[in-house]
């Protein structure tokens, strides 16, 4: 096995892709100072798992990746693939050659591969440990580690002979057993708790078990016996729906009969009502509604224009508030859209005004021609009595529009009134509201500060609470480890005693340890004054004793027995004897023969002193130390176990575990109340923001509802003036309807008397009137028309001017007067044509009215027989009606009935499957459970009783006592699985040490006889030796180096010169490759501080290995570059990038040359 070449590239100095190829024996590595020599030593160590940065001479590991130059960009990674032979197989892996490789990135990640296939280091460092090749890497000697050797602890020293010895893989497998050790006793520790936890729980937990089970049992048959009743009342339910369902068949038939009898019934009124319908009564009651429409039309219209006489004007004085102003200001916008309305309907109708009007002139020339013939004829009283009549209809039907307007105006206005006070009650409520929750939000402010200080302090009590527990669980696994480690201790007595063997012999009382009490502190004294005698067998006589032995000799087994009556007493009593109890009388004459005289002295120097002045004593310390004729000892190396020992450290164990079951209790309570006040600080924090919405809310309808009294308040105050409008011209009408009817009879006379004259003129007016009527039709449909529009227009505008006048103030007065007179003067324009018209309608209406109820009268009689008919065939039928209803009552209750007992079912039906989780044919097919003497009820009520007697169970205390006894069986073996694992673990890692042991005195003795071999070649005449610091502790001792070169008397390294350093550290490294080869070796400039003489020395040791093994070392020395197999030349390019030239001495040498030229400079 050797080194067989490496690739760098990004490593260091190397910046490009470098091969270098090695071969077998000595390979030198030159080159001037910088160029990049120990780079490639440094490339050895990093690829084979340096991890130290300083091991390649590194502040941080990402040094070790090309910087970069002025010319030259760093790189992002460093990579070196180093390439062993291994057709040797002296690596454990089927490969001729292993190629090592290791990649570090810029961003700290490092990558191993091993053939090209990811490892891990691990993995690299136990495929080379058996070749000598470990972590601490002792085959790599770089610059300044030679100086390091003597430097160095003695435990590193020893380090490097364990690695060379291949004593680390030991220490990795002890290393693991110890952790698995400690995961033991862990496991051992927690197992213990939980085993005493469980077998705690399992006594209560039983009575529970069996409780469930006789509940188990009630709680079946009751279950049974209700399921039972259940399909029973199933049953029961569905015989009652069939028997109800069979009813209303019947009586549905009954209520079809009746169904097509009142079919009958309406055909036979249907005939009769088309006979009623025939005789006609139908058109002439249309056409008298007709015409009495059209004067009740002409009435209304009269009384429209006398309302439009009555424009007043109305003065305000009052100032509007803000909240006013926007109303009116809003009500003016619409009012003048509307008004703009109005005029444009006035244009539409100005065009037929205008022909209506020519025609009426017409009319009236042709009308005067007429009257002129007719003037001393007719009397003009007839005309003032039929204008007085219409002016009294017109003013009733007005006055009675008017009440209506009034009465409407003022209910509206109570209305509004009582929203008012409703709303000011409101804004009232809400400013109670609004006060109470600022006090509900104030108050809870103060409770959230108040837990949110309870919630500090229980997280306090808490954390106290848990540092005492940690302390209590800590003392409660010292007690039960101690108690563990006493109960082992006493069984390996009893074994070693054999007590077990013997036990059943009549005289034996038992092991010495379980029958005495030592006070505290005095264990070691007395296990160092008895000794061996400690495991033994206490014995009443000498007889038992020899039976004893005879057992244990037949068996093959060892042990030990004091017979209580084999001891003497001594004479004296000694200080020892005093602080060791017994219950029993015999034991305690036994304790006085055996320590009886022990004495106890203050420290060893002391027992020292007393042993050398009476040897026959014996002399015991309370740290163990034994001064006795049979020799002196310092130190014990029991554990002086007893069983009162043993009883107090289980008491002390128990009482620590209630400890921190006590503790965990008020650690439990201590954060249920801190959750408790968590929550309720959560809730107080909920509580406080809905209690903050409902504010705003409030909050927000309180604004709202002052913004609705105020429109509330406006629109009162404009309807309270409509209806003062309305009183006023309501009063002025009924004044002038009265004024009008006082003079109504004596132009009825006149009237009387004009009519006999009007007659002769009636044929030839009938074609004016003719004339007159149509146009009067559409004259007063026009007018009508106007007048409204016209009278919706001075609405708009009285209102506009009232607003506009509220909103200005006032500011601009205008002529009332001379407005009202203009207005007035065209209203009574109007009024006047209009009443003309009206009067030319009168006498013709009149007739036709008179004629149309003649026609009815004639209509009525023919009626009155087709209505008789009708109503016997209406009185039929109503008694049909009446039947089918009663059929449809009894349907109805049917229908209830036949609803509740389904719900009744189906109620019975949910509770079954939801109680039992049984269906209903289940529960029908059960058969009742035998029952001897009282019936199913009567038991169910006995087994409710009994179950409520037991009271409420734990209905899994049956499966939880089941699994928790499995449980404690199981942690059982558990327990006893983890106790042989550690006895198992213990004989592993002794094992483990007696290896080391074995390897590390083998291979020290190795190195030690070599050293001495070659400190003496190295110096001439000088002696040289290797030490252990502590040869008694072979696992942890340390080496010393002693060196005394010729003719000198040095007891320190550090006196030595630095060539005797370089000397003698190199003759400790080389006494380990003796002792313990390696394939390769590789130093750097190792000889650099040595003169001609003693480099010779070190060339002749490179000779001798050179056959063994391979090396690699960098110098300057010619003299070691002649003894080279292969010359590698290093220099440092332009570019700030190392490069690799090499050489076969024994062919050429210009590398050796060079290397002289550049010596020379």
């Amino acid at each position: 096995m050797f080194l067989k070449s490496m690739t760098l590239k990004g490593f260091k100095s190397f910046a490009d892709s470098t091969i270098l190829d090695f071969e077998p024996g000595v390979a030198v590595v030159v080159g001037p100072n910088g160029s990049g020599k120990s780079n490639v030593v440094d490339a050895i160590a990093w690829v084979l798992g340096a991890q130290a940065p300083a091991s390649v001479r590194s502040q941080k590991m990402d040094d070790v990746i090309f910087a970069g130059t002025a010319k030259r960009a760093a790189l992002g990674r460093a990579e070196v693939a180093l390439t062993i032979d291994n057709s040797g197989k002296v690596l454990p892996i089927d490969f001729e050659e292993v190629t090592i490789k290791r990649t570090l990135f810029r961003d700290g990640e490092s990558e191993y591969a091993m053939n090209e296939v990811p490892c891990r280091l691990m993995d690299i460092q136990e495929l080379l440990s058996d070749t000598g090749v470990g972590r601490h890497q002792h085959v790599i000697v770089s610059q300044g580690q030679i100086d390091a050797v003597l430097n160095a602890k003695p435990e590193e020293r020893r380090t490097i002979i364990e690695e060379a010895a291949g004593i680390l893989k030991y220490r990795r497998r002890k290393e693991k057993s110890q952790r698995r050790l400690k995961s033991s006793e862990e496991n051992l520790t927690r197992l213990q708790d939980l085993v005493r936890e469980v077998k705690r729980q399992l006594k209560p937990l039983e009575r529970q078990a069996e409780a469930a089970r006789t509940h188990g049992t009630l709680a079946l048959e009751l279950s049974t016996l209700q399921i039972h009743l259940a399909g029973k009342e199933i049953a029961a339910l569905r015989e009652a729906i069939k028997a109800i369902q069979a009813g209303r068949q019947e009586q549905s038939s009954s209520e079809e009969s009746l169904r097509e009898k009142l079919a009958v019934l309406d055909s036979e009124i249907e005939t009769a009502e088309d006979q009623l319908a025939s005789t006609g009564t139908g058109e002439a009651s249309d056409r008298l509604a007709h015409v009495e429409g059209l004067r009740e039309r002409a009435r209304g219209l009269k009384a429209l224009l006398s309302e439009r006489i009555t424009g007043l004007q109305r003065e305000l004085d009052r100032r509007l508030d803000g909240g006013v102003v926007e109303t009116l200001e809003a009500e003016s916008a619409r009012l003048q859209e509307e008004l703009q309305e109005t005029f444009e309907k006035t244009k539409f109708l100005e065009p037929s005004t205008l022909e209506v009007a020519k025609a009426e002139k017409h009319l009236k020339e042709e009308r005067l021609e007429f009257q002129q013939k007719l003037f001393e004829d007719i009397s003009p009283y007839g005309v003032e009595a039929a204008e007085t009549r219409g002016k009294l209809t017109a003013f009733a039907s007005s006055i009675e529009a008017l009440e209506v307007t009034r009465t409407h105006l003022r209910e509206k206005i109570v209305t509004l009134n009582k929203d008012e006070k409703s709303s000011s009650d409101r804004l009232v409520e809400l400013e109670n509201k609004m006060s109470s929750f600022s006090k509900e939000i104030s108050g809870l402010q103060k409770e959230i500060e108040s837990l949110f200080e309870s919630e500090l302090i229980a997280g306090r009590e808490e954390k106290k609470a848990e540092n005492l527990l940690t302390e209590a669980k800590l003392e409660s696994k010292a007690w039960v480890a101690r108690a563990d480690a006493l109960s082992e201790a006493l069984d390996e007595v009893r074994k070693s005693s054999g007590v077990e063997e013997i036990s059943e012999l009549e005289g034996v009382i038992g092991t010495l340890l379980e029958l005495i009490e030592i006070d505290d502190g005095w264990e070691a004294a007395f296990e160092a004054a008895l000794g061996q005698s400690m495991a033994s067998v206490v014995v009443r006589d000498i007889e038992t004793a020899k039976r004893a032995l005879e057992v244990l000799r037949a068996g093959e087994f060892s042990g030990g027995v004091i017979a209580v009556d084999g001891l003497r007493e001594s004479g004296t009593v000694g200080t020892l004897r005093t602080h060791v109890h017994a219950g029993m009388p015999l034991v305690e004459d036994l304790l006085d023969g055996l320590i009886g005289g022990v004495n106890v002295v203050d420290d060893w120097m002391s027992g020292v002193v007393v042993a050398s002045s009476n040897p026959a004593g014996v002399f015991v310390t309370k740290d163990g130390d034994r001064f006795a004729p049979d020799g002196w000892r310092v130190g014990t190396i029991g554990t002086a176990a007893t069983g009162s020992a043993l009883e107090e450290a289980l008491s002390k164990s128990e009482k620590a575990i209630a400890t921190v079951r006590q503790l965990e209790i008020s650690q439990n309570e201590c954060r249920r109340i801190r959750k408790d006040a968590e929550n309720a600080l959560e809730n107080c924090r909920n509580r406080l923001l809905e209690t903050q919405r409902d504010y705003d809310e409030i909050k927000d309808a309180y604004s709202r509802t002052q913004s609705d009294l105020r429109a509330l308040r406006v629109e009162v105050e404009g309807l309270e003036l409509q209806e003062a409008t309305t009183s006023r011209s309501l009063e002025g009408q009924i004044r002038i309807r009265e004024e009008l009817g006082s003079g109504l009879p004596e132009l009825e006379s006149s009237e009387a008397e004009a009519l006999e004259r009007g007659r002769v003129a009636e044929k030839a007016g009938q074609e004016l009137d003719r004339k007159a009527t149509e146009l009067g039709e559409r004259r007063t449909e026009i007018e009508t028309q106007i007048a409204a529009n016209e009278d919706r227009k001075q609405f708009l505008e009285n209102r506009l001017a009232d607003l506009n006048e509220r909103l200005e103030g006032y500011a601009i007065e205008r002529s009332e007067a001379t407005g009202r007179r203009v207005r007035l003067e065209k209203k009574l324009h109007l009024a006047e044509a209009l009443r003309r018209i009206v009067e030319d309608k009168s006498e013709a209406v009149e007739e036709e009215l008179q004629e149309l109820r003649r026609i009815r009268q004639e209509q009525s009689a023919a009626a009155q027989a087709a209505v008789g008919k009708l109503n016997t065939s209406r009185k039929a039928r109503a008694e049909a009606e009446a039947d089918l209803t009663k059929i449809r009552e009894v349907l109805h209750r049917s229908e209830l009935q036949e609803a509740e007992s389904t719900l009744k079912l189906e109620a019975a039906v949910d509770g079954l499957r939801r109680d039992f989780d049984c269906e209903p044919g289940i529960a029908v097919g059960t058969e009742c459970p035998q029952l001897e003497g009282i019936t199913a009820k009567a038991r169910v009520r006995e087994l409710e009783r009994e179950l409520k007697i037991m009271g409420p169970v734990n209905p899994l205390a049956l499966e939880e006592f089941e699994a928790l006894h499995s449980r404690y069986e199981f942690l059982t073996e558990q327990l006893e699985d983890v106790k042989e694992s550690r006895r198992e673990l213990n004989k592993v890692i002794q094992a483990i040490d007696k290896e080391i042991i074995a390897v590390f005195s083998s291979a020290f003795s190795d190195v030690a006889i070599n050293f001495e071999i070659l400190f003496s070649t190295l110096f001439p005449g000088g002696v040289g030796s290797l030490k252990l610091t502590e040869p008694n502790h072979l696992l942890e001792t340390g080496i010393e180096i002693e060196a005394k070169p010729s003719g000198k008397n040095i007891k320190k390294l550090s006196l030595l010169s630095g060539g005797e350093r370089s000397l003698t550290s190199l003759a400790f490294l080389f006494s380990i490759f003796r002792s313990r080869p390696s394939p390769f070796y590789v130093l750097d400039e190792v000889e650099a501080a040595l003169d001609d003489v003693n480099l010779q020395r070190f060339l002749q040791l490179i000779r001798e290995f050179r056959d063994e093994a391979q090396l690699v070392i960098v110098s300057h020395q010619k003299r070691t570059m002649e003894a080279a197999d292969c010359i590698y030349g290093v220099t440092m390019q332009s570019g700030g990038s190392t490069r690799v030239l090499s050489e076969k001495p024994a062919l050429e040498p210009p590398l050796i040359e060079a290397q002289k030229e550049i010596s020379a400079q």
